[in-house]
């Protein structure tokens, strides 16, 4: 069983008591990444993009899946660690990385940190990873309970991270993946404001994935927002299956039309020359001509179909965000494989670069997934009032420390993801 990404979406946000985001992430199947940065003067953001653009940098390998998402996190731990090396004002600066790659009916993941990776399976959620952090070491050992973990006040100090020391080590492990899972990354500011079974029942409930991260995001705001917050979900199908060789295959039309084993095998001795005469050579081109008519119908049809199935995000005319039916493609003689549905007051040109990538991608999506997003953007950038500069963070906060290299805490700067 070979397993495929059947549809992916992903989120960062801010949140409501950060000046800046310093989440970063790699979406682009089949591997897939979350980076939660830690560090003053922006720095954390810097570990982050690094840790997340360390996957569009690295190059195509045989090696097995677990081994190269390690021998990636190390490559951007020697990165950020000898950056910091060399620039005293981001000495200490770190990051977590959480990482998945599908391949086969696997999925692998490569994981340091407190950021998270789940899996929805029958409606019930499974965390894979195990938190880097004090408190997970205590609840390790049983000097805390689950419900005294989820509410200590030094849940965020970290105990392993990307960046800090010039050696890691990075967990790897993998998951015989199936059918219809849903996968989960997400950076510590959605799992200490969502409980898991909340996570569970938005996963669970949602139409689109698109839908599913948006209202993680959202939930985790409504908590409070005390962090950044990012969510990076897949799902997985199967690829369809192929008949065994040398296996025969009559379908339930084929014998509704009389054609019996019987029938068919005389008329397999007809083609060796052990029955009656073919048909005659001018009613063999017509034959011909009718089937490959025939066909020519099936693939138009086809093709008819599925430019009314699907959708994609673009600008009309006056650059406003718009959502097309169709292809986004131009036939010669002036055809087009698409058309306009409608757009919204909002101006592609004034939208963040993520979200300008998602808008002029052309990425073929659902009805629901495409006015997911354009619901979204119309809802948070059409009535959005005019955008003040943020204050500089001071110095002095801190969320996170890293445990042996005290690194100074979280203050998160939105990033360009690479690659989405």
């Amino acid at each position: 069983m070979t397993l495929v990404v059947i549809e992916h979406a992903h989120r960062t946000d801010t949140g409501r008591q950060r000046h800046a985001n310093e989440d970063s992430y790699f979406a682009r199947a089949p591997v897939f990444a979350v980076a939660d940065g830690m560090g003053g003067a922006q720095a954390g953001e810097v570990a982050s993009r690094i840790a997340a653009g360390a996957f569009q940098r690295s190059a195509d390998s045989q090696a097995p899946p677990e081994s190269r998402l390690e021998q990636i996190a190390l490559n951007a731990n020697r990165e950020i660690h000898e950056l910091a090396q060399r620039d005293s004002s981001r000495a200490g600066m770190g990051t977590t990385l959480t990482a998945a790659m599908v391949q086969g009916n696997e999925v692998s993941l490569g994981h340091v940190g407190d950021s998270r990776a789940y899996v929805l399976r029958d409606g019930q959620l499974k965390r894979l990873t195990k938190d880097h952090s004090l408190v997970e070491e205590l609840r390790r050992q049983g000097r805390l309970t689950e419900e005294e973990a989820e509410e200590h006040p030094q849940r965020s100090i970290i105990t392993r991270a990307l960046g800090p020391e010039p050696e890691v080590n990075v967990d790897t492990m993998t998951f015989q993946a199936k059918a219809g899972d849903v996968f989960l990354l997400s950076s510590d500011g959605l799992t200490t404001m969502v409980s898991d079974e909340q996570i569970a029942a938005i996963l669970a409930e949602a139409k689109t994935l698109r839908g599913a991260v948006n209202r993680l995001v959202d939930a985790a705001n409504a908590n409070g927002g005390r962090d950044n917050i990012t969510a990076v979900a897949f799902r997985v199908a199967e690829v369809g299956a192929e008949p065994e060789e040398g296996a025969t295959l009559i379908s339930r039309t084929a014998e509704q039309a009389g054609m019996t084993s019987e029938r068919m095998r005389r008329a397999g001795d007809r083609l060796r020359g052990q029955g009656p005469m073919p048909l005659p050579h001018r009613k063999r081109i017509w034959l011909r001509v009718a089937l490959i008519a025939a066909a020519v119908a099936i693939v138009l049809g086809g093709m008819v179909l599925l430019v009314r199935q699907v959708y994609f995000l673009g600008t009309d005319e006056d650059g406003r965000v718009a959502l097309y039916r169709g292809l986004p493609y131009e036939l010669p003689f002036g055809v087009n494989l698409y058309s306009e549905q409608y757009s919204i007051g909002v101006q592609a040109a004034g939208l963040s670069p993520e979200r300008q990538e998602v808008v002029t991608e052309h990425e073929l999506r659902s009805e629901d997934d495409a006015t997911d997003i354009v619901n979204d953007i119309e809802q948070r950038e059409g009535s959005a009032p005019p955008v003040t500069p943020a204050p500089k963070p001071k110095a002095g906060d801190k969320k996170k420390q890293q445990q042996r290299a005290k690194a100074p805490a979280k203050q998160k700067q939105q990033q360009s993801p690479q690659g989405n």
